[in-house]
């Protein structure tokens, strides 16, 4: 019984085994699939907040990257239209690329990527608008390019044996303060200077005006501890040409300095004065420059190609190539095609300043030394009033000034204006006589032997009667030869509230602009001109024209009456807006004739 028991037991236990086994797929398969349905661990709340942070930068970076994609098209778009002369379409260009980041909703100044961008998106426009108000002017000088600027177009002969025989022997006498070295890339440029007319021109006519800056560019080079040699860079930048522009980079000045970088050597841009075109100021910032450039990298020529090329990519191109040294540099291709132009362009120049007996350089004509007396101005005063005060012309005071953006002084910001030596007592003197307010406008005259009061009107656009007031001229007290008479001019006539000016012969918007404190856009706004030339005779707004109200009309009018919005005024970079509204620079006869007595007086006691 216990055995069959037993028996029965063990029968059980195999069936329930048997069982197992053979349920074991199935269970397995059901647990999976139970698995597989239960949900995975939710990740932490740090881990989500990571993961919408990361998304979130993701989207900011590409929102950037587009709004500069646009604002980038859109200048592109404008310097083309402006070197092609069509600056309504050029402006409308740049506006665009301004608005597409100002009104992108991005914070501009938080976004260091954005902050860069606008920065020197705004310098570059700037910079085509300084060219474009030299340009217009009509006293800015024709400008030589530099050999630099076409680096990229030079052809190198190969290297002539006898040429690098003689200039290797002219090296062993050749006195210079920068390390001198001759091989075929200083070769090939000496060649170029030597035989081509057009470089040999340019390093004639540079050498000759360095003659006007040699001075007072050693004196600096001297105080800061630099060598004088690198006076010779100046040919290379810009031929000793303190107007010189670069319309693709906005570098400008004698010594290039590019516009959003200037500020760091004390170099101070506005709408109405560049100090990278004034030649002493912008040279004690170049030895400045040139002076951390040489303690950064300790060698002068990777100095140099640092001041061409950015500071930041040589010491990048040091790095990964392992070589501080410009000639290896240039072999191993690593540098632009200007800065490898660069240095031995100017190790070229040195070599045939130095021996200008062997390079056809004998019969220079150095230009005279520029001497100037200054005058620190805190009030706009127009540079045809200087010229008359002093006893020049208006192309000498601009040449003396060549960092005014503009034919007058700034209202309200010290400029150290320059006069021609000698005439600084004259001018204090003299400027007594006109009031403040009026110096834009009013003029200065030395009546000259047989002129007449209405000859002496009609040259100066002004009216006798007001002259003759304002000196306290009478048929009793006529003009004599040597008188000196205050010129009262009265800018502008006010009719129904807008005021106008009648166009003269010679004027330009630019001029215009100048005269009455407003913008050459304005102008061109209010009078819904297309280009800056305007016809004499023509009466033009000069302030924004007066919008009568609504429900008012002086005349019932046909048709659609549409208001455009305009943005008078737009500044760029540094520059600041001008006013809107325009400065009368015309007194009464008997406001004129009590600030003008004393004239009267030295008229008369002679």
């Amino acid at each position: 019984m216990n055995r069959l028991m037993a028996t029965e037991r063990h029968t059980s236990f195999l069936r329930r085994r048997t069982l197992a086994l053979a349920c074991a797929p199935v269970l397995f398969a059901l647990a999976h699939s139970l698995a597989a349905q239960t949900p995975a661990a939710q990740p932490t709340a740090q881990q989500q907040a990571q993961a919408q942070q990361l998304a979130a930068s993701q989207q900011h970076a590409q929102k950037v990257q587009d709004i500069i994609d646009r604002a980038e098209k859109s200048y592109k778009s404008g310097v083309d239209n402006y070197n092609n002369n069509r600056l309504d379409a050029a402006r409308q260009d740049f506006d665009f690329a301004v608005d597409t980041m100002l009104s992108s909703g991005m914070d501009l100044k938080t976004d260091p990527q954005l902050s860069d961008e606008f920065d020197q998106l705004l310098s570059k426009i700037n910079s085509l608008e300084i060219l474009a108000l030299k340009q217009g002017n009509g006293f800015s000088p024709t400008l030589d390019a530099a050999p630099i600027d076409a680096a990229t177009d030079v052809t190198f002969p190969p290297a002539d044996p006898a040429l690098l025989g003689r200039v290797t022997n002219e090296l062993k006498t050749t006195t210079s303060d920068l390390p001198l070295v001759l091989n075929d890339y200083v070769a090939g440029w000496i060649s170029i200077f030597s035989n081509q007319p057009k470089y040999h021109g340019y390093l004639k006519r540079s050498l000759e005006r360095a003659g006007k800056y040699k001075e007072m560019i050693s004196k600096i080079l001297r105080d800061n501890g630099v060598p004088q040699d690198l006076i010779y860079q100046a040919i290379t930048e810009s031929g000793f040409q303190p107007q010189a522009l670069n319309r693709s980079s906005g570098a400008g000045g004698m010594w290039q300095f590019m516009p959003f970088g200037s500020g760091t050597y004390g170099l101070v841009r506005n709408g109405y004065f560049d100090e990278r075109f004034d030649p002493e100021k912008s040279t004690i910032a170049y030895a400045k420059y040139m002076k951390y450039l040489y303690a950064q990298f300790g060698d002068w020529y990777l100095a140099m190609a640092a001041y061409d090329w950015g500071p930041g990519r040589v010491q990048h191109l040091v790095s990964r190539t392992g070589y501080a040294d410009y000639w290896e540099l240039y072999r191993r291709g690593g540098l632009p095609a200007e800065t490898k132009a660069y240095i031995p362009g100017l190790i070229a120049s040195i070599i045939m300043a130095r021996n200008p007996a062997q390079y056809g350089l004998t019969d220079l004509m150095p230009d005279a030394p520029v001497l100037f007396d200054t005058v620190t101005t805190s009030y706009a005063i127009d540079l045809r009033l200087v010229a008359d005060l002093t006893g020049s012309t208006v192309p000498e005071i601009v040449a003396l000034n060549p960092a005014l953006l503009r034919l007058t002084t700034p209202r309200d910001i010290p400029y150290d204006l320059h006069l021609p030596q000698g005439t600084r007592d004259a001018y204090l003197d003299r400027l007594k006589e006109i009031p403040e307010d009026n110096r834009a406008s009013w003029r200065f005259h030395v009546v000259k032997e047989g002129e007449t009061l209405d000859q002496i009107a009609l040259s100066l656009h002004a009216r006798a009667a007001e002259i003759a007031t304002a000196n306290d001229i009478t048929p009793g007290k006529p003009i004599e030869d040597g008188d000196e008479l205050v010129i009262p001019i009265s800018a502008y006539s006010s009719s129904a509230g807008q005021q106008h000016y009648t166009v003269r012969r010679g004027d330009t918007l630019v001029t215009v602009a100048d005269r009455f404190g407003v913008t050459v856009e304005q102008l061109r706004t209010w009078n819904r001109l297309s280009s800056n030339s305007v016809t004499p005779g023509r009466s033009i707004n000069v302030a924004e024209p007066v919008r009568l109200a609504p429900g008012y009309s002086s005349r019932s009018r046909r048709g659609r009456n549409s208001t455009r919005a305009t943005r008078g005024g737009r500044s760029y970079a540094s520059t600041p807006a001008h006013g809107t509204s325009s400065r009368s620079h015309s007194r009464s006869s008997s406001a004129a004739a009590t600030s003008s007595r004393t004239s009267a007086k030295k008229r008369h006691a002679r």
